[in-house]
């Protein structure tokens, strides 16, 4: 039996080391606030396991509210948890990056003035994600939602001296709000039609959903479970990065890379397929939402994973990495495969954040230097950094016996069989994920090659600045030769290489095959039979790997490794000549297809011009230059005629009298009898 005791440590823990470390950083000084911020992260992650292990050993599943917020004319929203195996493993997963995060970040920020503020807020975070996950209710839900959205923000603007760390987390927080307009008309959707804020209320309803009808357009009915997972999946698509939404996310790279790991590739953006999932229930009563989920999710994979191949940012190849593996966890959601797209938010978890802490360590040993061409021959200063970094490489292009290649490729059969089952959404996000696999293996490899093999080009570039040492994210200056990093950085890339090797081949019978996920994710298997089919076909995580040598997917990751060390190991004066070449498409995805361009001079630019019309043509010409200065010059000018009027001279008045006098006589003698 799970306490309701522990749960509240597991949430709030991580609240009261946030609350410390903010109010009281001065007092509690640098090791007193990393102290009681670690402590407070590394107590919810060890009760979490705990869950976790009394969840694996047959404890029940536990969903009680511990508070009622409002109760009001038979709408109620309460404060609850909901723990099940799918809960316990995301708290699991949330807890356990965390704690690493904060440990790393101890190195990372070493010299950072806002050393307190930054754990402060990170534990903060964790509260935050972790009441997302483990809430019964939509009201909760959306709490955890804005609030790691608003510390997600509070993050990208961490060096908020700097002009681009301020757009790019405006960038995020207003991208973020459109997608959160859907979500919340999504829940209450839910509320109106089913009744209640709470899951398995809303989920009882699914029979009486089913068969409901709305008119969003008149004469054109929606059926309600499309209308509701639509505006839901509206909001994942914000926080989870999908397509259009996605642009906000490489830009966030301007933050620390301790939070580029923590959010941006471990817990935030994978907070949209968490909830699609949780939601599956309703998801799975319409067929139409499905089709756009998958269309969305396939479109996502391959595209952005192809602006990856051109980015010479370190950061910006992970984040673009990150992009594409959502967008292959949303084709899983869309295929029905829901356990699937959650199996890969666990591996990409350990191996995603990973390089992002690789990315960071490489930083700390480059000086702060970020671009890939001022880098290369870095493996024998830094050879934790590169070995932990190539098993995050292998993990991410799908490897046969590492954690990714059990996850990605679950994910790639699922799209498989929903092909050989569906139509024309399914064919394309079948080709979309096959193809991607090319373009990940790619940028993974090129990544690797300029950034640890090959020529020593940090010293030309050292020569390029005259002499100058390298200039960091801090306004600091050092020298270029490069260093390993502190044990502080290294032993968390050790702690997540582990698990990137051994936890595919431990937890994916059980988690894919399984009855891990009983009770906490719906399929229709007579509609959506990609996962019991792939069921039938798994004989082990052997056979599964040893077959994967076999299957396609393996192939096309090859010819993307194999065309990454031709240009970029063994003929790297190739690589300019490719990009001139290939000019246009090179500048087009430099360009990231003109979304910012869409999104910055289309929708914000437009909303700006519409502004400053209504301001120059309404505030400034009607209300200042009329109603306001208008009526002050009327007012003035009607005072200065009365003024002269009153002259102060017997004989004017005396006229006006007479003048009055004469038009009374004539209106009296023309009035009728």
């Amino acid at each position: 039996m799970i306490s309701q005791t522990t749960l509240l440590v597991v949430a709030l823990a991580p609240l009261l080391g946030s609350i410390l470390a903010g109010l009281f950083g001065r007092q509690l000084g640098r090791a007193g606030s990393h102290t009681v911020t670690i402590a407070g992260v590394a107590l919810s992650c060890g009760l979490s396991m705990q869950v976790l292990w009394q969840m694996l050993h047959g404890a029940p599943t536990f969903n009680q509210n511990l508070y009622t917020v409002f109760d009001i004319a038979g709408y109620s929203a309460h404060v609850g948890f909901l723990v099940d195996h799918l809960t316990a493993m995301m708290m699991v997963v949330v807890t356990f990056v965390s704690l690493l995060v904060h440990i790393y970040t101890i190195g990372y920020m070493a010299e950072d003035e806002g050393y307190t503020r930054f754990f402060s807020y990170i534990s903060l975070f964790t509260f935050s994600m972790l009441m997302l996950v483990m809430s019964n209710n939509f009201m909760q839900l959306f709490f955890g939602w804005e609030a790691v959205g608003l510390v997600s923000y509070l993050l990208i603007g961490f060096w908020f001296t700097r002009p681009s760390a301020i757009f790019a987390n405006y960038k995020a927080f207003l991208v973020n709000r459109v997608g959160d307009f859907g979500f919340i008309l999504g829940i209450a959707g839910a509320l109106y039609w089913g009744g209640s804020l709470d899951y398995a209320q809303v989920f009882a309803q699914g029979p009486v959903l089913a068969q409901a009808h709305v008119e969003v357009f008149a004469g054109h009915p929606w059926a309600v479970p499309t209308l509701i997972c639509i505006c839901l999946f509206v909001g994942a698509m914000g926080k989870s990065a999908q397509v259009p939404l996605h642009v906000w996310l490489p830009d966030s790279m301007e933050g620390p890379t301790p939070i580029s790991a923590l959010i941006h590739a471990a817990t935030m953006v994978t907070a949209g397929i968490f909830m699609v999932a949780r939601m599956s229930p309703l998801f799975e009563l319409s067929q139409t939402a499905l089709d756009f989920v998958l269309f969305i999710g396939a479109t996502t994979a391959f595209f952005t994973g192809l602006i990856g191949m051109v980015q010479n940012d370190i950061k910006r190849v992970v984040a673009y990495s990150t992009l594409s593996q959502l967008g292959y966890m949303t084709v899983a959601l869309g295929c029905s495969a829901y356990s699937v797209a959650v199996y890969h938010l666990m591996t990409h978890a350990f191996f995603k954040a990973l390089l992002f802490l690789a990315a960071g360590s490489v930083i700390i040993g480059m000086h702060h230097e970020q671009d890939m061409r001022k880098m290369g021959g870095l493996r024998k200063y830094m050879p934790i950094t590169w070995i932990t970094c190539l098993v995050g490489t292998l993990a991410l292009v799908g490897t046969p016996f590492f954690s990714g290649f059990y996850s990605k490729d679950s994910i790639i059969d699922a799209a498989k069989i929903a092909a050989e089952h569906g139509g024309g959404v399914q064919h394309y996000a079948y080709w979309c994920v096959l193809l991607g696999v090319f373009v990940t293996s790619f940028y993974s490899f090129r990544l690797l090659y300029m950034t640890f093999h090959g020529q020593e080009r940090f010293r030309d570039a050292h020569a390029d600045h005259h002499g100058h040492a390298a200039h960091d994210d801090h306004g600091h200056h050092g020298p270029v030769e490069p260093h390993e990093s502190p044990w502080v950085v290294t032993l968390p890339l050790i702690l997540l290489a582990i698990p990137s090797v051994v936890i595919g081949w431990s937890t994916v019978g059980p988690m894919l095959f399984g009855h891990f996920f009983d009770g906490a994710i719906v399929i229709d298997a007579a509609k959506h039979p990609a996962v019991a089919t792939m069921a039938e076909e798994f004989h082990g995580p052997l056979a599964m790997a040893l077959h994967g040598f076999a299957g396609a997917p393996f192939w096309i990751a090859l010819s993307g490794f194999a065309l990454a060390t031709y240009i970029y190991l063994l003929h790297p004066a190739l690589a300019p000549k490719f990009r001139q070449t290939f000019a246009l498409p090179v500048r087009i995805l430099e360009e990231k297809y003109g979304f910012d361009r869409l999104w910055i001079d289309g929708f914000a630019g437009t909303g700006a011009r519409i502004g400053r019309l209504f301001w120059r043509a309404g505030d400034t010409a009607v209300i200042d230059g009329v109603l306001i200065d208008g009526t002050s010059r009327f007012i003035g000018g009607a005072a200065g005629v009365l003024r002269r009027l009153q002259s102060g001279y017997l004989y004017h008045y005396a006229f006006a009298m007479i003048l009055g006098l004469i038009a009374l006589l004539g209106v009296v003698l023309r009035w009728p009898a």
